[in-house]
């Protein structure tokens, strides 16, 4: 533990930038996040109640934190999601007979894996296009699966979902697209209306879509999955103060924030926040901007919102989709929906 916990606190964000052999990358327009940042810090630190997007935790050293947070036993998502893919990828690849899969969010692309043995056992090879934030991600990624999966034929796509659904390439033959991890329940409902309506207008009638879903459940059970007892997930918080601190040339102390998490039983989510200890002032000197804090005063850094199956039904089909398969887990925690355009 101590060991990993160095690690992490030595991570070089500029690691693991080295293009890889035979593997393009293409950059998307919302891959220049820096004026993205501008913007979206300078609104949320400058409204009441203070907010920042949640893709900001995702440099190089927050992915490294996320996949610890995979591991914990308390966070159940990630286990939940990747046994029912195991389960499912045969039968949703037989169902939907992809040319390419295009995966939103890829992340280390870890359960994607259950897609590549699954062609594998099939015989049906196809190509991979995952689509992340962040390159160093990317890059990483793609070693490891290029190691495992030789055949496997990919590009790799840097960009920001909610900006770059429209320029995404070509590909020939149906898309599956997946948005796995729960993620769209860090959007809020009118965001997330809005990213499945513009990913349909960006879909071709044969393709579809795997979404996994996290489901409403006992608040204790959630409320444990976003406060780890290893406390990676408040590192993870917390690294958001650092980004912004690379980025915007700020100086943001980590020890005057503590990591805040609970179930808001009232909005159906869970929330993330960093709680000021004591009044102070920031200044975020690349953008201009003094952040004044009171104490006790809180910046939501992220929610997740916990669906039931009819919800996320009617979600889909208000964005212009048609529900054409689910699968739950046994215990209920965790779901994932085939759509297509309706």
């Amino acid at each position: 533990m101590e060991q990993d916990m160095q690690s992490l606190n030595d991570f070089n964000v500029g690691q693991g930038t080295r293009p890889l052999a035979g593997i393009p990358l293409v950059r998307l327009p919302g891959s220049a996040r820096a004026s993205g940042l501008d913007m979206d810090a300078r609104r949320g630190l400058s409204q009441t109640p203070k907010r920042l997007p949640p893709k900001y935790f995702y440099d190089g050293r927050g992915s490294l934190l996320f996949e610890r947070i995979c591991e914990t036993p308390e966070y159940y998502p990630t286990r939940t999601e990747s046994a029912l893919l195991e389960r499912h990828a045969c039968g949703i690849l037989n169902q939907v007979a992809p040319g390419t899969l295009v995966e939103i969010g890829s992340g280390s692309s870890v359960k994607t894996n259950h897609f590549f043995v699954a062609c594998e056992r099939a015989g049906r090879y196809c190509r991979y296009q995952p689509f992340d934030v962040c390159d160093e991600a990317l890059r990483a990624a793609a070693a490891r699966l290029k190691h495992r999966y030789p055949w496997l034929d990919m590009e790799l796509l840097v960009g920001d979902y909610a900006v770059d659904l429209p320029a995404l390439p070509h590909s020939q033959g149906p898309r599956l697209f997946l948005f796995l991890g729960g993620t769209i329940g860090n959007l809020n409902h009118e965001e997330a209306l809005t990213f499945l309506a513009t990913l349909r207008a960006a879909m071709h009638a044969e393709d579809y879509l795997l979404l996994g879903f996290d489901r409403i459940k006992d608040k204790r059970v959630l409320d444990a999955a976003y406060n780890d007892a290893h406390g990676y997930t408040a590192q993870f918080n917390m690294n958001v103060l650092r980004v912004l601190n690379t980025q915007l040339d700020a100086n943001f102390d980590e020890h005057q924030f503590m990591h805040v998490a609970f179930f808001n039983e009232d909005e159906g989510q869970v929330e993330m926040h960093l709680k000021a200890r004591c009044a102070h002032t920031v200044t975020l000197a690349r953008i201009d901007l003094v952040a004044s804090f009171a104490r006790d005063e809180t910046i939501l850094t992220e929610i997740s919102r916990k669906f039931t199956p009819a919800g996320m039904k009617a979600l889909l089909e208000a964005a212009g989709f048609r529900w054409c398969r689910h699968e739950e887990s046994d215990n209920g925690y965790f779901s994932l929906a085939l759509a297509a355009p309706a």
